[in-house]
């Protein structure tokens, strides 16, 4: 049955934004020109099948902006008319597409972060507790900031493993279950004593924590797995730029929880002034975990009841490499094969996040050194600034981390750079920064400035990168190893702090910026522009022990490290006249599999000849094929080979193809009946694929 379109016109183009290409009729008649146009996509190639990063710098330059233009009018043009269809399209889809997928960054962002928010609320109420120990256990008040470090450390070791050998969807279940318990924890925790409160404080925050920590590898690669399911040329083209926008909602749960904290001071406490009632305090601080908990109940909701592809790529990852639950030979293959790889995911990510939650669970301690004199409030309403500092760049970064001239590894090395400058200078200056007047204004900039790269540069882009340089069978794993070892530079900072003077902290930091940048420029690819399956086709080289009869784009230079080129000079086998013959071969080998499965299933059903009805003794079938990470979905009758013919469409996919919907027809008559938009798959299926001349006709009707 035919699979419809959407019918709005910004969820078509989403589907195919690769231009589709009019052959003319000289070229309908060229079964040469229908091969090079399946096996060296326009979105990826030149007119004359060379590949975008093989061009010289100039061509390559004028090709690239070509292309971002072109898919940028081609955007806009289908969100006008998309606006003008229904005003409020446009929202529904970006709220289904990034808002529902990054949903549990949200609310990890909204309860995380808090901790650094409401601690200078709790110093000021409860000073005997929190600033002097006098009551509570100075060690127990320390753990709040360091025990939510090590609940994301095990959610991200736990589920990462989980999502790899049960699937994404039951890890990404899990995750929402853990928070939505975690919540109700933090809302109604108590004690006898204040002490005793400040432990239960900690440990429902571990609690909560765990699945904060599973929702970096599940929330990352769902994101990424969905965009290489929906077409080819979307993965290419907008594989960051879809997971970068389901990330930042980690930065608008930052801002709705400070918000949240706001007005609930100035309903409870009936104004912004000190000194604040303990029992407006209870109000405020409860109320924000109720809030983000119903949110969190409705994620969970949604998960169970409407998330129902998030597996579809790890199941036929698993499919074509004959395994099943846990892929034990990938990841050791991981830890040999790609050790420098996960040597730089994993230290770009310690180093990210001594900068990034080292800032955001102690932007209270900061934050007074740059505002002295402030109270409680007025540190909320600066920390609304650094948000808004922090959420330009998100929205920057998934704006410029698909563009082929700058890309997710540039944006990191930059980001690095960058901070480690705007931390130095405080780090040295930092007497003359604090003097009142210009000084403190300079101070204040560099601060809010440092937020700003930190997300158009290493926050954005550990994220992604630790999910996308691995093959599927272990990318929820090694994205959650490298996260944890990220966590492991988070909990640093946490325990430091609290016993270095404020000036040493910038001293500390700053080094880590030039650590980053090593780690990026030394054993990060670039990934930018680079289709996930054809990684996915590398890897199944690499697995069956044939990684010297690889050819193709995934060991280009263009997209390897540095220690890949120049130590392992894994680029040498990069052959793309190769690389054409092997993909043929592998066409010709999937279409004879399938043939051979066909007989062989037919022949188990005691059908030893082609009759007139179906394969399986009936009028007709329906069928759903997943191979090569398209979802095929075809109505096929009278076919003793059609799982075989179902197989090659896909796999015409696999090499290029833009067009995931078709309606398949294989009716037995005298000729072949063949539609203009078929012209091509037909001509190659006749002149490349079959190994005889086919005995039936074949109708193919793409749904455009």
């Amino acid at each position: 049955m035919r699979e419809e379109l959407p019918s709005n016109p910004l969820e078509l183009i989403q589907s195919h934004p690769a231009p589709i290409h009019r052959p003319t009729e000289h070229e309908l008649e060229d079964p040469e020109h229908l091969l090079k146009d399946v096996l060296f996509p326009q979105d990826a190639y030149t007119p004359d099948g060379t590949y975008w990063a093989d061009l010289p710098f100039w061509p390559r330059v004028h090709w690239i902006n070509a292309q971002n233009s072109a898919e940028t009018k081609r955007e806009l043009a289908a969100l006008w008319a998309t606006f003008k269809n229904d005003p409020l399209d446009p929202i529904r889809i970006y709220f289904k597409k990034y808002v529902m997928t990054g949903m549990g960054l949200f609310v990890e962002g909204y309860t995380l972060f808090s901790v650094g928010n409401i601690k200078p609320l709790f110093q000021v109420v409860w000073p005997a507790c929190w600033s002097t120990f006098a009551v509570c256990d100075r060690t127990w008040t320390h753990a709040v900031e360091y025990l939510e470090i090590v609940g994301i450390i095990v959610g991200q070791i736990y589920v990462g493993i989980i999502g790899d050998w049960i699937g994404r969807r039951m890890g990404m279940i899990q995750d929402a279950a853990i928070m939505t318990l975690g919540c109700i924890l933090l809302t109604g925790m108590w004690g006898t004593s204040l002490n005793g409160w400040v432990i239960m404080y900690a440990l429902s925050l571990m609690f909560y924590s765990v699945g904060v920590g599973g929702e970096y590898p599940m929330t990352g690669i769902s994101a990424m797995e969905t965009s290489s399911l929906r077409s080819s040329s979307d993965d290419k083209l907008h594989r960051g730029r879809n997971v970068s926008l389901a990330f930042l909602m980690q930065g608008w749960g930052q801002l709705a929880n400070q918000a949240i904290l706001i007005v609930g001071m100035l309903a409870f406490h009936g104004g912004a002034s000190e000194p604040y009632s303990k029992l407006a305090t209870q109000w405020t601080f409860r109320v924000s975990f109720a809030a983000v908990g119903v949110v969190t109940a409705y994620l969970l909701y949604h998960r169970i009841y409407h998330l129902k592809f998030a597996d579809q790529a790890l199941r036929i990852s698993k499919k074509k490499q004959k395994v099943t639950g846990y892929d034990v030979q990938s990841l050791k293959l991981v830890s040999t094969h790609y050790w420098h790889r996960l040597v730089g995911t994993a230290g770009g990510w310690f180093a990210n996040d001594f900068f990034f939650y080292g800032n955001k669970i102690f932007q209270g301690v900061f934050l007074r050194i740059i505002t002295p004199d402030a109270s409680v409030m007025d540190l909320w309403l600066w920390n609304l600034v650094n948000i808004g500092c922090s959420l330009a760049g998100y929205y920057l970064a998934a704006l410029l981390i698909d563009h082929k001239l700058y890309g997710r590894k540039h944006m990191q090395s930059v980001g690095f750079l960058v901070q480690f400058i705007l931390f130095i200078i405080p780090a040295a200056m930092y007497d003359t920064l604090r003097t009142p007047g210009t000084p403190i204004k300079i101070f204040q900039f560099l601060y809010f400035f440092s937020s700003f790269w930190q997300q158009f540069g290493p926050n954005s882009t550990t994220f992604l990168l630790a999910a996308e340089v691995y093959p599927a069978p272990v990318r929820a794993s090694a994205h959650g190893f490298s996260a944890a070892c990220g966590k492991l530079g988070a909990l640093i900072p946490t325990i430091i702090y609290n016993y270095v003077p404020n000036h040493t902290k910038f001293w500390i930091v700053t080094w880590f910026g030039l650590l980053g940048l090593g780690c990026t420029v030394l054993f990060i690819p670039d990934t930018t522009g680079l289709d996930l399956v054809e990684q996915e086709r590398y890897w199944t080289y690499v697995r069956e022990g044939r990684e010297q009869e690889y050819h193709g784009i995934a060991i280009h230079p263009r997209h390897l490290s540095w220690w890949e080129r120049v130590v392992l000079k894994r680029d040498r086998g990069y052959d793309p006249v190769k690389d054409r013959e092997a993909k043929i071969r592998e066409l010709r080998a999937v279409y004879e599999a399938g043939v051979v499965e066909e007989k062989e299933e037919a022949e188990r059903m005691g059908s030893g000849s082609v009759g007139e009805g179906s394969v399986d003794g009936g009028v007709g079938m329906d069928e759903k094929f997943d191979s090569f990470g398209m979802e095929c979905n075809c109505e096929i009758s009278n076919a003793p080979v059609s799982r075989s013919l179902s197989s090659i469409l896909c796999a015409f996919v696999f090499v290029g193809s833009a067009t995931p919907w078709f309606e398949l027809k294989r009716d037995f008559g005298a000729s072949t009946n063949l539609t203009p938009s078929s012209h091509t798959l037909s001509h190659l299926l006749y002149s490349y694929i079959l190994p005889v001349s086919p005995r039936s006709s074949i109708d193919f009707d793409f749904a455009r």
